[in-house]
């Protein structure tokens, strides 16, 4: 069965590589034995409703010309690659990831936070059946703030929740919606810190490297399923032309894509990237 399901990823896998605009290379991965129902209930959520969108400011867009390149990682914004198991918690990883940027920035202390306290207190989200940041950033309002991985470790499953208010590492202010314009999340990104994301995760489970650019046949903008972290953003020089991109952190550890990472073509809206960059507020 596990063969048959690995023969028909294969021709998927030729189909990526025969239609991608970029330079990404699609392969074996460690998915390429789920069946698509398999991988979305595991390691997806269910596709985001894109009408969805609570009571969020507006993020106002920085006058700025940012730099052509730039990463929070080189400036002690990001933790390192965690793992979210076969549990659709990646909404959660998402959230608290863009949180952990927002503190070190604004706190100047990198802690890393608990996705199973969103697991298991977010009473607006469905835990391992997935979730939306939106919703997240609300209920961690509600609950008075997250507490540390430390003090409240993953667990990838769905558990009676355990939060204690004085065990509280981090709390937010509020939340905002930012521009769909990828030349203003760049503004954003470059003066207020990482952006939490949803994007169609087609192409990455059989994603190995490069910058991915599949067509939107293939990788609808309106079928969001999976939440990750824009960290940053550069351009990698071509023989015709330069390819800009998104340097986005994903939640299915670090021996998947690029060190954990997936390289994702900036200004063309791909697999919907553009569609739901949210943050947190930290005053």
């Amino acid at each position: 069965m596990r063969f048959k399901i690995f023969r028909e990823n294969m021709k998927k896998i030729n189909t990526l590589n025969d239609n991608e605009l970029g330079d990404a290379e699609y392969g074996v991965t460690q998915f390429s034995d789920l069946a698509e129902e398999e991988f979305r209930r595991y390691y997806l959520t269910p596709k985001w409703d894109l009408s969805h969108r609570p009571d969020l400011v507006r993020a106002k867009i920085p006058d700025v010309d940012p730099p052509a390149s730039f990463d929070w990682r080189d400036h002690n914004a990001v933790t390192p690659v965690k793992n979210q198991g076969m549990c659709g918690s990646c909404w959660a990883f998402s959230t608290t990831e863009n949180i952990e940027g927002q503190w070190a920035i604004h706190r100047n202390k990198l802690v890393s936070l608990s996705e199973q306290e969103l697991v298991d207190c977010d009473k607006l989200d469905d835990g391992c059946e997935g979730g939306l940041p939106v919703n997240a950033y609300e209920e961690i309002i509600r609950l008075g703030g997250l507490e540390s991985e430390k003090k409240y470790p993953y667990d990838a499953e769905d558990e009676k929740c355990k939060f204690t208010v004085g065990d509280v590492a981090v709390y937010i202010n509020s939340s905002v919606n930012i521009s769909s314009n990828e030349a203003d999340m760049a503004a954003w990104l470059y003066k207020n810190g990482p952006i939490s994301i949803g994007i169609n995760a087609f192409a990455m489970q059989f994603y190995m490297g490069g910058v991915s650019h599949p067509f939107s046949f293939l990788c609808s903008p309106d079928e969001l399923d999976h939440g990750v972290l824009i960290v940053g953003y550069g351009t990698k020089k071509g023989w015709f032309s330069d390819s800009p991109y998104w340097i986005v952190k994903n939640s299915w550890g670090a021996s998947w894509g690029v060190q954990g990472y997936y390289l994702v073509y900036r200004g063309d809206g791909v697999c919907g990237l553009n569609k739901m960059p949210t943050s947190a507020i930290v005053k």
